[in-house]
């Protein structure tokens, strides 16, 4: 049952706190998960989040760091001595510790390494912050399972029981040369069932999926989720064993790459949260608002050239938000398609048949809506007829344009290593609205002559 918060509970751990109860803190919250620990810091101030989290113990409080909002870690971080810090990245998986110290600064970097009990550890953290953020260097663990192809089975059990006794979850034994590089895997049932005598190199798998060092993030992910990998191990340039990239790992991969895209597809140029300031909020907003207000000057501009249509023509004008709507909509859907194609990897078929693929579908959807537009404004605008006329060519002429500029943008961008899902935001809306609006009255230009 998924934990909630209430109210008492937030009043009685406030009490506990002002009358220095560390006994009954640790007895109320020592048996709950750091997940939930981490939303009740969220919770209470920061001077009430700060001594709740020194009362607790450093494999407690380690893994909460974990779960913290980034502001409220920051802050119980600036609380803490290196020394402080160093013991709760003791308790932590090794990339996990490395995205922890990657927030501080550089002077104290350097002092909280130097804390660090083991040394071994230290050193898988600082190989790892060599690694950018984004890459499966970035996000592998150095904590594995790996065994030579050269022992039996008997030699490889007693290794993989003292490599064991360091790593929360073992998915996979991967089988190295004496080199390290990364030869395969090995089978828990095979190794269960085969003569402890039988060599590792008779009955290892060579067939093994694996990623290298600098292979973006969002590739792995694809990867492993196409091959439905609970884990996947990573190699250096030289093919060995450097680390592993875990599930859960991945799940957050997708989360932030999902975000992303959807604050881009909303008109967010930059990563901004709920509670980030109204300045970084601005920052992040105001460019496609700006953008946005062009385009509507522009359209303004375009209605302007037309000026003398819509005084002799009135009922011209009442159809101009319906056709610049449904220009941005039908953007919105293709642009929308082929960005996700894009993301999953699963576009086939050559631009050309792409668009013509979209021309197809454009002109069904396009008869269907201008037939059912021409209908209502007849018999329920008791619009003229060849204003309705002028109306629905224009409506299949814009839902094709519109379809093929949201096929072909997000594809252009793509090829530039622009991130296509800028391409469902204001961008596409915008330029919509005005092609729209240029193709109603051109066409509405052609046929009553003014």
């Amino acid at each position: 049952m998924e934990f909630k918060i209430s109210k008492v509970l937030i009043q009685e751990l406030e009490q506990l706190i002002q009358n220095k109860n560390d006994e009954q803190l640790g007895v109320l919250l020592n048996d709950m998960h750091h997940a939930d620990i981490a939303e009740i810091l969220d919770e209470l101030d920061f001077n009430e989040a700060t001594y709740i989290f020194k009362v607790l113990d450093s494999e407690k409080t380690a893994e909460i760091l974990l779960e913290l909002e980034d502001d409220l870690r920051e802050n119980i971080l600036s609380r803490l001595s290196p020394k402080e810090i160093a013991e709760e990245l003791d308790e932590l998986e090794t990339n996990d510790a490395a995205d922890i110290i990657a927030e501080l600064s550089q002077d104290l970097k350097a002092e909280v390494i130097s804390e660090l009990q083991d040394v071994e550890h230290a050193k898988d953290i600082v190989d790892l912050l060599r690694y950018d953020e984004d890459t499966a260097g970035g996000i592998m663990h150095k904590e594995l399972v790996k065994v030579n192809e050269n022992w039996n089975v008997l030699t490889c059990v007693k290794e993989m029981r003292i490599q064991a006794e360091n790593i929360s979850r073992v998915h996979s034994i991967y089988v190295v040369d004496d080199e390290d590089r990364l030869k395969g895997r090995l089978s828990l049932k095979d190794l269960l069932t085969t003569s402890s005598r039988t060599p590792i190199n008779d009955v290892y798998i060579r067939k093994l999926n694996s990623v290298k060092v600098d292979t973006e993030d969002v590739e792995v992910a694809r990867i492993m989720q196409k091959y439905d990998l609970e884990a996947i191990p990573v190699v250096d340039e030289l093919g060995r064993l450097v680390g592993r990239i875990t599930i859960d790992d991945i799940v957050d991969v997708i989360k932030d790459e999902a975000d992303e895209d959807y604050q881009l597809a909303a008109g967010i140029s930059q990563d901004v949260e709920a509670d980030d300031s109204i300045f970084e909020h601005t920052k992040a907003r105001l460019p496609w608002l700006v953008l946005a207000l062009l385009g509507g000057f522009i359209s303004v501009k375009v209605l302007g050239l037309f000026e003398g249509a819509m005084l002799e023509h009135g009922n011209l004008f009442f159809f101009t938000p319906l056709i610049a709507a449904m220009a941005g909509n039908v953007g919105v859907q293709s642009s929308a398609i082929i960005v996700q194609g894009l993301a999953n990897n699963t576009l086939s078929g050559s631009l050309f048949s792409r668009l013509v693929k979209e021309v197809s579908l454009s002109l069904l959807n396009g008869l269907i809506l201008a037939t059912i537009l021409f209908l209502g404004s007849h018999f329920l605008l008791n619009v003229e007829i060849i204003i309705g006329i002028i109306v629905t060519v224009a409506l299949m002429s814009v839902i094709i344009i519109a379809s093929l500029i949201g096929t072909f943008v997000p594809l252009l961008l793509d090829k530039f290593g622009i991130d296509p899902a800028l391409a469902t935001g204001p961008f596409i809306t915008t330029s919509n609205d005005i092609c729209g609006i240029l193709i109603y009255f051109s066409i509405a230009k052609m046929i009553l002559g003014f």
